[in-house]
């Protein structure tokens, strides 16, 4: 079975850890870009990751916040709803990316799931020519706000269809959008993917959805 490599990541004024699982000639990478309250070692995120693995697809598993910075937003939960801030985190990751010799040749497409489906959509345009796809798993897209009509990369919103909150929010965000999208309601599933074969239905989604966009040409604003 492979095994994830950790990896410490340095950004301007702060440390992240992050774990990469790298196949054998692996011609994409997925960048999870977790929620509410989660970290890299969500067990959703990290079985949809194994998943696309074993698909041939490199994958990175990531903490946008530091271990103080986890202990703060259990008690608060206001990190985890600071958006700007969890955008620059993964523009940053982003940049790492794009100077780290093993992976800088691979497209990239982003993962997001709950308030890290916004900042994956921000750092999108933020990286146009960086981000090829963005797959969103219960995800609150809605919170890019006016910036949605101006992501390019193609994205796929997956929700569960006991989801309703964000099942309205994800209908709202795709009347937005001007890019290739589409919007996939898992029958019978609720917010976490908990429900018995939901969470795979996600995972085979989003592979399905990475491989048919990772490389395709990039679309470009009118």
């Amino acid at each position: 079975m492979l095994q994830p490599q950790h990896q410490g990541i340095e950004l301007p004024g702060v440390q992240l850890v992050g774990d990469l699982l790298l196949p054998a000639r692996a011609k994409d990478l997925v960048v999870f870009v977790h929620g509410s309250g989660s970290s890299r070692s969500s067990p959703r995120n990290q079985h949809v990751a194994r998943y696309l693995s074993e698909r041939g697809l490199a994958t990175l598993l990531f903490d946008l916040l530091t271990e103080r910075e986890q202990s703060i937003d259990r008690i608060t939960c206001e990190l985890r709803f600071d958006i700007p801030m969890l955008t620059h985190r993964l523009v940053g990751v982003l940049d790492w990316l794009a100077v780290k010799r093993e992976l800088n040749h691979l497209p990239v497409g982003l993962f997001g799931a709950s308030t890290g489906a916004a900042a994956a959509i921000l750092a999108a345009i933020q990286r146009p020519t960086q981000v090829h796809a963005i797959v969103s798993r219960g995800g609150r897209t809605d919170l890019a706000g006016d910036a949605l009509c101006q992501l390019r990369a193609p994205i796929l919103q997956i929700v569960g269809a006991r989801d309703l909150s964000v099942l309205g929010r994800n209908r709202k965000a795709s009347r937005v959008l001007a890019c290739a999208q589409r919007l996939e309601v898992i029958p019978g599933a609720t917010h976490l993917f908990e429900e018995p074969g939901t969470l795979q239905e996600v995972a085979r989604l989003a592979g399905n959805w990475f491989e048919a966009h990772l490389h395709e040409p990039m679309q470009r604003g009118a």
